[in-house]
């Protein structure tokens, strides 16, 4: 393929994207395929000679499309929303033609000051405190992920680093292997399961401390484990507050926790995945509150933010801790500018060396969004969320199981968990609407979540009037059944 070529094809493509996003709730949200469904579809293996871009653009709806989940259709209220827009499209689009990989600031000067500006910028919309900013001259900074999963790892790694270094400085006689097996991770019972997969990943102990009733942590529960584990010999190094949990959104109470970790010397990360984006509205700032004792703290803007994915913000106070842990310099990655102070080397700050030019489509939402249209998309999806709580509530036979805060709300029929498994069943069986499930102590509990940049709320009133039918038909068959039992 040429550039002439290109030119033409890529127009098609662009009223292809353009057709199937605005067309996507005509689609049937979740796939009518059963497991292993392409590969009779396709050839044994690839073609010796060239195909036409016609022949590869035709299999786009005869072989792809039949096996899509569509997380963009706003009948999609399954997980947490995934953002997508135009503009951060057209930046993705302007990334893949620039293809730098800016690993280090000479290997791509715009890819690294862009970043490093436009995580001040997002700092600042949610109000963070200075020393997370990299300004002029600042300590702390921020950096694009490409996962919330991989900000959880980075942080519990640079905080083991951080921890032996101590350790040892105190007592010389223990070796690094003597300390990593006293060293204890903590986060939340509700925590996402990645947390424990960073500790997994960084061989280090992690323990669940209990949520309470709300099911946030509270500083108390937080100190009762660390007296008991410090009394056993144990060092506690690292603790991941979630805001926002993945099962109800539930809030830690960082105002009880951070002095606690500052205290104890214990690295505290926030997780803030999905709810950070909402920290844009002074309403919701309150949120975020505490975490000017926090260490480091992540959230996504490829989930609520508009931006797609991958595009996960992170933000440390001393950026010191990251780079002092992950630092090796190969005379093939020197430059000379790299010791001026102002020049960030990126590859310090992550797993992989490589990274893609992803702050494009933060500055391309942000400029053409504005600070008040994101807030506006916020606001306008806890709008939806209230909505759908409502209608619950007018409904006898369902409950609300946990406080709806943000976008999701969490709701089961009063009765069984086998009652509630089949009516989930029925709900992802009829295809109409996406849902998935958690379970909230005892409980199993459906999840909605508001998803969709083009959800309205006549997409919530009718996916309330489907459960509600397949509610009715449900308890029908199931007081039939149990009679004749």
């Amino acid at each position: 393929m040429d550039a002439a070529e290109f030119r033409k094809r890529g127009k098609e493509m662009v009223d292809y994207v353009a057709d199937y996003l605005e067309k996507i709730e005509k689609r049937q949200v979740f796939p009518d395929v059963e497991p292993g469904y392409l590969r009779p579809l396709i050839a044994d293996c690839a073609p010796q000679d060239p195909e036409s871009f016609e022949d590869v653009f035709k299999d786009i709806e005869k072989i792809i499309m039949p096996g899509v989940t569509h997380w963009h259709s706003p009948y999609f209220f399954a997980y947490f929303p995934a953002a997508s827009s135009f503009p951060a499209l057209l930046a993705d689009m302007l990334c893949g033609g620039i293809g730098c990989v800016g690993f280090s600031w000479a290997a791509s000067p715009a890819c690294t000051e862009l970043e490093t500006v436009m995580l001040d910028w997002l700092g600042k919309m949610v109000n963070l405190p200075e020393e997370f900013l990299a300004g002029k001259d600042g300590q702390g900074g921020g950096v694009i992920q490409g996962s919330a999963s991989e900000a959880t790892l980075i942080a519990l790694l640079a905080a083991r680093t951080r921890t032996i270094r101590q350790v040892q400085s105190e007592n010389p006689e223990l070796t690094e292997a003597e300390i990593m097996g006293r060293l204890v991770a903590y986060a939340s019972d509700q925590a996402h399961s990645s947390v424990e997969r960073a500790a997994l990943i960084g061989a280090v102990k992690i323990k669940n401390v209990p949520s309470d009733d709300t099911f946030s942590v509270c500083g108390a529960a937080l100190k009762k484990v660390l007296d008991e584990d410090k009394a056993a010999g144990l060092i506690p190094f690292f603790f991941c507050a979630t805001l926002g949990t993945t099962p109800c959104c539930s809030f830690d109470k960082l105002l009880e926790l951070g002095p606690i970790c500052n205290k104890e010397n214990i690295w505290m990360h926030i997780d803030a995945a999905y709810a950070g984006s909402a920290f844009i509205c002074p309403e919701f700032r309150h949120l975020l509150n505490g975490v000017e004792f926090a260490d480091s703290f992540n959230f996504n803007p490829h989930k609520w933010l508009l931006v797609n994915f991958d595009c996960s913000a992170m933000w440390v106070k001393k950026r010191s801790d990251l780079t002092g842990a992950f630092k090796l310099e190969p005379l093939y990655l020197q430059h000379h500018h790299q010791e001026s102070g102002l020049v960030t080397d990126y590859r310090h700050w992550q797993i992989p060396l490589g990274r893609r030019f992803r702050s494009l489509k933060l500055w391309f939402v942000l400029r053409m969004y504005g600070v008040k249209g994101l807030q506006e998309h916020i606001r306008k999806h806890v709008r939806l969320s209230h909505q759908f709580e409502h209608l619950v509530l007018q409904d006898e036979r369902f409950e609300i199981c946990a406080e709806v805060v943000l976008g999701l709300v969490c709701f089961r029929l009063k009765g069984s968990n086998e009652l509630n498994e089949a009516l989930l069943k029925s709900i992802n069986d009829a295809k109409k609407i996406h849902l998935v499930p958690c379970h909230l102590r005892e409980k199993f509990v459906l999840r909605f979540a508001i998803c969709s940049r083009t959800v309205e709320s006549t997409h919530v009133k009718f996916a309330w009037q489907h459960i509600s039918q397949l509610a009715t038909d449900l308890l029908k068959t199931w007081e039939q059944n149990h009679h004749q039992q």
